[in-house]
This record gives structure tokens, C-alpha cells and sequence, in this order.
């Protein structure tokens, strides 16, 4: 059970901002001083985010921005599920935390200062930049003393932390589970890379259009940043405490292309596969889904592969959104990201439009709502990630009863 959620993105930080950034369809992405000077200098950043304010100097100059969002995230997911510190520190509370490129901001950073001199060098770097410090850095701000675990598997990091996660609440391994992703694609190092891939949009004259999933301008996405953390929780120990029952995660399935280090497989099978063990694992069926959160990461390959999936699996259309229009890429948390939005489309009844869409192609089209949101009756919906190495990642969520 979905008990509580935080959420750190480029919409704003917490749910009803993300919720109303969301519902605007207003784009992020703008001009980024941090990439002043490359091929590709726009990204899409969290706005009004004070890390000494949350942390303190000291411990906010000592962290990476992925965990500064991660930790924020956290807080605030605690907190509406109304746990109290005598709960959260418990043995049994566990913390999963997916992320990808993790300390790049930290790395690029210290090399500079490594070409000054040795003696330049943080002595906080080597903790700075381990990547399992994300979900270290939450337990020791909460006290969690369960289970800690950082998940790896690119893009599809925060939704294969949740499916962790799930499964350790099914296992008895733990009550409580604070799950979910945590990432910083905004650093020079990350963005050239990805452009020198292609991956990225060069839309440099008007960023705001740049991020377009599904349509037929699409040209790469658009770097992002943030956090989700959901409070898993087992059904049993929610309701002993008259937790908030916010969603049901129902099911999750995962597998891998196995076709190419980046480029997904045309006719998305890995992840068709993914999509059909998470039904079989919520006991449900393709019919059943009443709305689909799509990874839509806006690049050629991943679109053209991810609409094929949709409409062979699902023929009778359900209502797609694409948040990555919005808020872009938030790479390894990009996952928990759309995990939450779910939900949150769940609870309100409404699926948040897509932006930049201005046409499909003939034989990829789905119902991708655009231009306002979308009323729709729905009981059971769909959130998909896929990440580089063929990673792929679904996640069954169910209105709570």
C-alpha cells in the first residue's frame, strides 16, 4: 500500500505544486548556465531549492544534489504518511533508492581541482560520490534501520526500486519500505556525453518546445533532475495504524532487451515482456488498464518502440500521458517520478496532458491527451520505464478501496 509520497521535480517541490506544474502543461526546460557553452545548453532544473535551508551549510556542502533531493523527497513522503519517528526507526523499515549517474556534479568538481593540486581534494568526495549514499543519507537522516539498498539499472532505477521494494514487503523482510529514485543529469560531463550520442534535443532556440514524446518532431529528451520517495507499507501494518491508503502497488514486472546497449528493441519486446508479467503479478489483464503513465523519453528509437508496445498490448487505447514533456529526464529517478504521478492521477481522477504534441505518426498513434487534462474513471494504471542495457521496468498501481 501507497501510504505517503514526496516529490522533488522541475514542476516544483511536493504534490499539489507537481500536481498543478503538471496539470499547466507548462515546460520546464530553459537555459542552463551549468551547461553555458556546450552543444546542448538547456535543461530542466528544480526551481526555489535551498539545500542549506533543508540540511544546514555544512551538511548541504558535504552531499551530491542527488542526495539533497532525495532526502527533501523523503521528509516529505514520511511525513504524509503520518509516521512517527518511534515507527520510521524501527528494524523494519527499509529504504530503496534508485539512481544512475549519481556524483557527477561531485566528480567533475574535484577533478578540476585535482589538476590544482592533491591537496585541493574534498575529504568528503569519497562518500560524496559512492553511489549507495543516497539511500545511506536518508536512513541516517530518519534513523531507518532496515533494509538499504540503491538500485542501478539507468532509467529505470526508481521503478526497479519500487518493484524491490514490493518484493520485500511480500517476503516479510520488512513493514515499511521508503522507495523510489533520486538523480542529477545536470552536470557538463552528462550532458555532453548524451549529446555526443545523439540522445539529447538540440531544440537550443526554443527549449521549451524541445521535449516532445510521441510526436513526429520528436529529436532526443531534455535533461532533468529530482526525487520521489513513496512509503510502501505492508496492507496489515497500514491499517493497524490507520495509515493514509493513498494506492496499491499491485504488481511490477522487469526484464531486459538484450539487444543493444542503448537502442531499445524495435518492436519493444523486453519490454512488452515487462508490461505482461507486471499484469500477470497484479492479477490483472491488459484490459483492465484504465490509464498508462509512458516512459516517452521523446528520442526516435524509444518512442517508435513503446507506441508499437502500447497498441498491440492494450488495443482498446487507453489514455496515455508522458510527463517528460513537462518536467524532461529525470534519469534515474525518472521511474519513481512517474510512479508517484500515477498515483497521484489515480486519486484525483484525471490524467495531466501532455505538452508539445502537435502530431503522430499514422500507424504509432495512441490517445495521448493533450492541451488539459482528461477526467477518466479509473481503477488500475500502468507506469513504464526503460533505461539503457535494455533495462525494463512496470509497475501496476490500483485506486485504494
Amino acid at each position: 500500500m501507497v501510504t505517503g509520497i514526496g516529490l522533488v521535480t522541475p514542476a516544483g517541490t511536493g504534490t499539489e505544486a507537481v500536481w498543478a506544474g503538471l496539470r499547466a502543461a507548462a515546460p520546464r526546460a530553459a537555459a542552463d548556465p551549468v551547461l553555458a557553452g556546450l552543444p546542448v545548453d538547456f535543461s530542466c532544473a528544480v526551481p526555489d531549492f535551498d539545500a542549506a535551508a533543508l540540511l544546514g551549510a555544512i551538511r548541504a556542502r558535504r552531499l551530491d544534489p542527488y542526495c539533497h533531493f532525495g532526502i527533501a523527497a523523503a521528509r516529505q513522503a514520511v511525513a504524509a504518511a503520518r509516521l512517527a519517528p518511534a515507527t520510521w526507526c524501527a528494524p523494519r523499515v527499509g529504504v530503496v533508492i534508485g539512481t544512475s549517474g549519481n556524483s557527477l556534479h561531485s566528480y567533475e568538481d574535484q577533478f578540476h581541482r585535482l589538476r590544482r593540486g592533491a591537496r585541493r581534494l574534498s575529504a568528503f568526495n569519497i562518500t560524496r560520490s559512492l553511489p549507495n549514499m543516497v539511500a545511506a543519507e536518508i536512513a541516517l537522516d530518519l534513523g531507518a534501520r532496515g533494509v538499504n539498498l540503491v538500485t542501478a539499472t539507468a532509467c529505470a532505477s526508481g521503478a526497479t526500486a519500487l518493484g524491490t521494494a514490493l518484493d520485500l514487503l511480500r517476503a516479510g523482510r520488512c513493514d515499511i519500505v521508503l522507495a523510489g529514485g533520486s538523480d542529477s543529469g545536470r552536470s557538463r560531463m552528462t550532458a555532453a556525453c548524451f549529446a555526443s550520442i545523439g540522445a539529447l534535443s538540440r531544440r537550443r532556440h526554443d527549449p521549451a518546445r524541445a521535449s516532445r514524446p510521441f510526436d513526429t518532431g520528436r529529436d532526443g529528451f531534455v535533461l532533468g533532475e529530482g526525487a520521489a520517495v513513496l512509503v510502501l507499507e505492508h496492507p496489515a501494518h497500514a491499517r493497524r495504524r490507520g495509515a493514509p491508503a493513498l494506492a496499491r502497488l499491485a504488481g511490477y514486472g522487469a526484464g531486459a532487451d538484450a539487444h543493444h546497449p542503448v537502442v531499445p528493441h524495435p518492436g519493444g519486446a523486453g519490454a512488452e515482456d515487462a508490461v505482461r508479467a507486471a499484469l500477470a503479478d497484479a492479477g490483472c489483464t491488459a484490459a483492465d488498464i484504465d490509464h498508462i503513465n509512458a516512459h516517452g523519453s521523446a528520442t526516435v528509437y524509444n518512442d517508435e518502440a513503446e507506441a508499437r508496445l502500447i497498441r498491440r498490448v492494450f488495443p482498446h487505447a487507453p489514455p496515455v500521458t508522458a510527463s517528460k514533456s513537462v518536467i524532461g529526464h529525470c534519469l534515474g529517478a525518472a521511474g519513481a517520478v512517474e510512479a508517484a504521478i500515477t498515483v497521484l492521477s489515480l486519486r484525483h481522477g484525471a490524467v495531466p496532458p501532455t505538452a508539445n504534441l502537435d502530431g503522430q505518426d499514422l500507424d504509432l498513434e495512441l490517445d495521448v491527451v493533450t492541451k488539459a487534462p482528461r477526467t477518466v474513471a479509473m481503477r488500475t494504471a500502468l507506469s513504464t520505464s526503460f533505461g539503457f542495457g535494455g533495462h525494463n521496468a512496470a509497475l501496476v498501481f490500483r485506486a485504494a478501496d
